[in-house]
Order: C-alpha cells, then sequence, then structure tokens
C-alpha cells in the first residue's frame, strides 16, 4: 500500500499533468478558430476549380487529352501521398488517416502492384515505416513553418508532377483528413492524377479561347497544388479540432484521478489517526 508522502505526489504530479493539458486544449481552440476559417475559404475554390476542369474535360477525348487527366493507360505504380502531423497528442487524428492508406497499400500490393508513398509530416512516416520502410521514397518535413501556405502545397505539387512525367508512377492518390467538427474528422482519399472529374460535369457549356486542351495544360497542373494545398488546411483544422478534443478528454480524466487519489488518501490518513488513537487507548488501558 502507498505511502501518504507517495500519494501526496502522484496527486500534485497529476495536478500539474491537468495544468498542461488544460493550456494545451485553450490553445487549441484559439489555432482552431483560424485553421478551421482557412480550410473553409479554401473549399470553393478547389470545387470550383474541379467543375471548370469537368466543363473542359467533355471538350477533349482520346489522344487530345492531357496525360495529368486521362493517366498514361497503366496502373501498375501507384503513389500514395499520406498528409499527416508533425506532432503528437492529437487522439486518434494521425492514426485513422494512416489506417485508411495502410488499407490501400495492403489491397494494391495483394493486387500486385508497385506502391510508392510519399509522407508528408513526421507522424504518418513514424507510423509506416514499421511496416513499409522500403516503400516509401521520402518525407517532407513541414515542422519549421509556423503556418502551411501554398508555396508548402505547390512545391509539392510540383515534385509529384515531376515524377509524372518522369515515368515514376502512374496513379497518385492524396490522402488527409477533412474537417467536419471538432469531434468529427473524416479521413479522406482522393485520387490526384489522373485528375478526379465530378461525375455529370457542368451544367453550362461554354466556349473557351484558346481551346480547350491548352487550358487544360495551364490549369491540371495548378489543380495538384490547389487539391495538395487544400488538403493541408484540412489536416490542420482537423488536428486541432482533434487536439482540442483530446486534451478536453485527458483534463477531466485528470480530475477524476485527483478526485479518486485524494479519496484514497484521506482513507489512508484517517486510517492512520484511527490506528494510533487505538494504541494511545490500549497504552493508556495497560496502565
Amino acid at each position: 500500500m502507498p505511502s501518504l508522502k507517495d500519494l501526496r505526489n502522484r496527486i500534485a504530479s497529476v495536478k500539474a499533468t491537468q495544468k498542461i493539458t488544460k493550456a494545451m486544449q485553450m490553445v487549441a481552440a484559439a489555432k482552431l478558430r483560424r485553421a478551421q476559417v482557412a480550410a473553409e475559404a479554401a473549399r470553393p475554390y478547389a470545387e470550383k476549380m474541379e467543375a471548370v476542369l469537368a466543363n473542359l474535360a467533355g471538350g477533349v477525348s482520346g489522344a487530345d487529352a492531357p496525360k495529368l487527366l486521362a493517366g498514361n493507360g497503366r496502373d501498375q505504380v501507384q503513389l500514395l501521398i499520406v498528409c499527416t502531423a508533425e506532432r503528437g497528442l492529437c487522439g486518434a487524428f494521425n492514426a485513422s488517416i494512416v489506417r485508411l492508406a495502410r488499407e490501400r497499400i495492403n489491397s494494391l500490393l495483394a493486387d500486385g502492384k508497385s506502391v510508392k508513398i510519399l509522407c508528408v509530416g513526421k507522424k504518418g512516416y513514424e507510423q509506416l515505416k514499421r511496416q513499409y520502410e522500403k516503400h516509401i521514397i521520402d518525407v517532407v518535413d513541414l515542422r519549421g513553418f509556423k503556418q502551411v501556405g501554398y508555396d508548402n502545397a505547390d512545391g509539392i505539387g510540383k515534385r509529384v508532377i515531376a515524377m509524372f512525367e518522369a515515368g515514376e508512377f502512374d496513379v497518385a492518390t492524396l490522402f488527409y483528413s477533412r474537417f467536419k467538427s471538432v469531434i468529427a474528422q473524416i479521413p479522406t482519399a482522393q485520387k490526384l492524377i489522373p485528375a478526379e472529374i465530378p461525375a455529370g460535369g457542368a451544367a453550362v457549356s461554354y466556349e473557351y479561347e484558346p481551346s480547350e486542351g491548352d487550358i487544360l495544360a495551364a490549369l491540371l497542373p495548378r489543380n495538384v497544388s490547389v487539391q495538395v494545398f487544400r488538403a493541408l488546411l484540412e489536416n490542420a483544422a482537423s488536428e486541432q479540432g482533434a487536439r482540442m478534443s483530446a486534451m478536453d478528454n485527458a483534463t477531466r480524466n485528470a480530475g477524476e484521478m485527483i478526485k479518486k487519489q485524494t479519496q484514497k488518501y484521506n482513507r489512508s490518513r484517517q486510517a492512520m489517526i484511527t490506528k494510533e488513537l487505538i494504541e494511545i487507548i490500549s497504552g493508556a488501558e495497560a496502565l
């Protein structure tokens, strides 16, 4: 049975941890608002980009379609771009993205496909390297940036396009977590190359000058960067939401633990006082 000193030290330790989790919850709440606004502002632009591409795609076909839209006709080599956080203590946020990516990897390997993994974020790399280290081609480290910007996404997008043009892969898929609310983040897999065109296309027909093919050749590389940027912003909001929820749960759990340990401490202290009183009374009666 722990001594009273051990119980006091344990209670003090849990109280110190509770202060840390409460502070982290408040910081995450402050960051969440800014990240949520950025993610929601990026959605209309990315969705409109997809709508424009859908309209343009209706005017090209066959050999006229750019490779970024139509692909190269193969799907043997698959590139998986797994976007996660650089830090932990955010509940199941990183694990849920990695789980979705792992399911896709296992499915592709079972079908005899070749898999290459590009990790964006340290936590995804740490979890995937245990089982798929030989498939990981590189890790993009964003820890040095206080806030992720379009330049970061554009660098990743240009690298992916350069790899595709060099014939290093046939299909690219982007993995990230779409922000829904503080308690709900949805792991998402989005095909990046060839571009995933919404079903049905646009309802209005336009005439383009220059031709649809020329415009697509200019827009498709930008679309890759836009979709990566959208994924990074969605991830940033999802990470802060998950961290806020996780730290809130940790703070409440610490409070419950403090309550239980305090009750245990009081019972032990009362038992010791009672024992000492019994010894005193017994000694007095013996005299």
